[in-house]
């Protein structure tokens, strides 16, 4: 069959969810790439990241989000902000849940899914970290979540062990609208190199560090020199008050030794090249809620 013959298929596939339901380990498992944090701790997407997948007669842009929540400061209303774009761009939408998800949670946000679905809208209601627990609180949860989205496909799923992914991307190759790439074939994400970098220091911070100290951070890469068998890369870590500085360091800075040696083994793998990473830790006062450093660290509040 020619190209001709064949129909190209193009959209963007957009996931969203609460909190720690899974949302980056499902996108990670689809794109077969590593592009989102995955961790067990909440708030760990604070963009929104597109990985691509291509075909030679489908190209499938998808989208992570945040956790759905309620905002305490102007970071985390981005964040939200995000969330809620996913829903007017989708051709489809991916809705993640858990078992131990409520609907109290964010009723109002699944309300709009609702509505979209109503509307046309492709929406799939993921149950996921099914490993996790039975087949009767399964189809409970089967049948709660037909009653609140009667419009939606439901898929029960482990994207940590992968189980009906397969099925799952094969459901969203067929629901793609008809048309041409949206970006080139070989484009594997929107993002830069140093936003990967960012990334993947920020998670072994989110897997380090305790209580208010990884949402307190952000991570800015100052140099990336790439040459021929070693990456050089300097970052600085950047916090909000001079005592959350003193433990991110550590006694004899043996807190960021151990962040930096965890965050240059996975930038090595990413790039498939050796890397010699400096980490370097200043304040930044109250950047989470001051937009102009927000706007400074990527965050368009536009």
């Amino acid at each position: 069959m020619t190209r001709s013959e064949c129909k190209h298929k193009s959209g963007f596939v957009n996931i969203v969810g609460n909190p720690n339901v899974g949302k980056s380990t499902l996108m990670n498992a689809l794109v077969g790439e590593r592009l989102s944090i995955i961790t067990s701790k909440a708030q760990t997407t604070r963009h929104r990241i597109l990985g691509i997948v291509n075909g030679e007669d489908f190209q499938m842009v998808y989208s992570d989000t945040p956790g759905v929540l309620s905002p305490n400061y102007r970071l985390q209303e981005k964040m939200l902000e995000f969330s809620r774009s996913a829903l007017v761009d989708a051709d489809v939408l991916l809705y993640v849940t858990e078992p131990q998800d409520t609907i109290d949670r964010n009723a109002d946000f699944v309300e709009k899914v609702k509505k979209m679905s109503a509307a046309g809208t492709k929406v799939f209601l993921i149950i996921n970290k099914i490993d996790l627990t039975t087949q009767e609180t399964l189809e409970n949860l089967v049948a709660f979540w037909h009653n609140q989205l009667p419009e939606a496909t439901i898929f029960p799923i482990s994207a940590q062990e992968r189980f009906g992914v397969a099925q799952l991307f094969d459901a969203i190759k067929d629901a793609l609208p008809e048309g041409e790439p949206f970006f080139p074939k070989d484009q594997l994400t929107d993002k830069s190199e140093r936003f990967f970098v960012n990334e993947i220091i920020r998670e072994k911070i989110l897997l380090t560090y305790d209580k208010e100290i990884p949402y307190s951070v952000e991570v800015e890469v100052e140099s990336f020199q790439e040459e021929e068998k070693i990456i050089r890369i300097s970052a600085v870590i950047y916090c909000e008050r001079d005592s959350q500085k003193g433990i991110i360091i550590g006694k004899a800075g043996s807190a960021l030794k151990r962040v930096g040696m965890l965050a240059r083994k996975d930038i090595e793998e990413f790039f498939q090249k050796s890397v010699f990473l400096q980490l370097f830790v200043k304040v930044d006062k109250d950047w989470r809620s001051n937009v102009g450093r927000l706007k400074h660290y990527g965050y368009d509040l536009t």
